[in-house]
């Protein structure tokens, strides 16, 4: 029996970053011993064991042949007789194919330690088109990696685009895009998973409301960048530098202008109602990839509302509150937080914006901070009851608002 780490903790050494997980290939042996050292079986599908005190995860090696399409459709071999190489042949990319043994020595077959020098991200071997999820792997590498200055090795681009010409990643289950996409959603360049899954044509199959955007203009006065898919991205990097690791900041940032491909052409670059529009593009992507509900409730409060709160300075006292109010956020505050994330993204997500001050948030925070500090015990003991007391609170919460001095904020 020999025990090798393995995937991306040896990828991440290599690169100098902090290793968050470890996982183990384990060579040699059968399920009937790793269960007589104490092991735990978890797999499903093939023999991954829990270690009685780490509780890592150690797999057999094992090999894999394609049965049909989609995700589950491949049948696993797992022998004593399968090798370490047999084992990492099957995996991704070269990065993600290295292993240490117990002395450090590190097993790289398909040169992904070269390929790290490099910044490439390269398949390892043409049994990569058979899982449709490497598509969305790939792009989400790119996204973690693109500050490094990885890059997409241009066989690897090319054999995305043939499986998704191919149409295997329309076999792809709802639930596994969104895991991928909101896990590309917390790395630190999240446009660079949608720019990869555009390159390839994969975004107009798992996305079509955000790949709807390419080319569309916008008004040059106010958006530099014209194109409204240039500019969420532009957004969701912003987005990730505001709200680091917060998918569902992220989400609402990626969302947040769907309506914009909606907009009749006679109109363009005009985009008057566009809040309204993306409402229903918004409400499909979300029921059809099986989105959470508050990431498809706030993203849609921000699709409505983010150009309210980049008016914020204009609005009317009771049209504050009543912004508040749509939010809940007096009972919720988290969410104005992620509100006025999303929204300082979208200000700020502009060719030439990236340093603007947006103090339309700090305004809105106070005006928040006053309504939510208004008291209702003096209204109880006035003697109000029912609606009374409702209609009274919203007076004095409009009041708290009014008080404030909204020119030391806009200054």
């Amino acid at each position: 029996m020999r025990i090798y780490l393995v995937g991306g903790a040896v990828r991440d050494q290599l690169l100098g970053r902090a290793v968050a997980d470890r996982d183990y290939v384990v060579v040699g042996a059968t399920p009937q011993q790793m269960l007589a050292r104490g092991f735990r079986a978890v797999g499903k599908d093939f023999p991954v064991f829990l270690h009685p005190q780490t509780q890592e995860e150690y797999a057999l090696a094992r090999t894999e042949r394609k049965t049909g399409h989609g995700y589950h459709g491949f049948a696993f071999h797992a022998e004593p007789t399968v090798t370490l190489e047999q084992d990492l042949a099957r995996r991704d990319l070269t990065i993600n194919a290295m292993a240490r043994s117990d002395d450090g020595t590190l097993v790289d077959p398909f040169g992904g330690a070269r390929d790290l020098e490099a910044r490439l991200l390269r398949h390892v071997s043409p049994a990569f088109a058979e899982d449709p999820v490497r598509v969305l792997r790939v792009a989400r590498f790119a996204a973690r990696y693109a500050t490094l200055g990885f890059r997409i090795a241009a066989p690897t681009l090319a054999l995305m685009r043939a499986m998704v010409e191919a149409g295997e990643v329309d076999h792809l289950v709802a639930e596994r895009v969104w895991q991928e996409t909101r896990k590309a959603l917390t790395e630190p360049t999240p446009a660079a998973f949608v720019r990869a899954l555009r390159d390839c044509g994969a975004l107009r199959r798992v996305l079509p409301e955000v790949d709807a955007l390419y080319g569309v203009p916008q008004r040059a006065e106010f958006h530099p960048e014209i194109d409204t898919g240039t500019h969420v991205e532009l957004v969701l990097d912003m987005a990730a530098e505001l709200a680091p690791g917060d998918d569902i900041v992220a989400f609402c940032a990626l969302t947040h202008d769907l309506g914009k491909a909606l907009t009749p052409a006679a109109e363009l670059p005009r985009h008057v109602m566009h809040e309204q529009r993306g409402l229903a593009p918004l409400r499909a992507l979300c029921a059809r990839l099986k989105v959470p509900a508050e990431h498809a409730a706030l993203a849609a409060l921000v699709c409505r509302h983010h150009l309210e709160a980049h008016r914020a300075f204009e609005l009317r006292p009771a049209t504050v509150l009543k912004l508040i109010e749509q939010l809940d956020a007096l009972r919720r505050p988290e969410r104005l937080t992620r509100f006025l994330l999303a929204c300082e993204a979208d200000q700020r997500g502009r060719h030439g914006h990236a340093q603007d001050r947006y103090a339309q948030a700090a305004w809105l925070r106070a005006a928040h901070a006053a309504a939510s500090g208004v008291d209702a015990a003096p209204m109880l003991a006035q003697g109000l009851t029912g609606q009374a007391i409702g209609v009274a609170l919203r007076a004095a919460r409009e009041r708290a608002i009014a008080a404030l001095d909204k020119g030391a904020f806009a200054r």
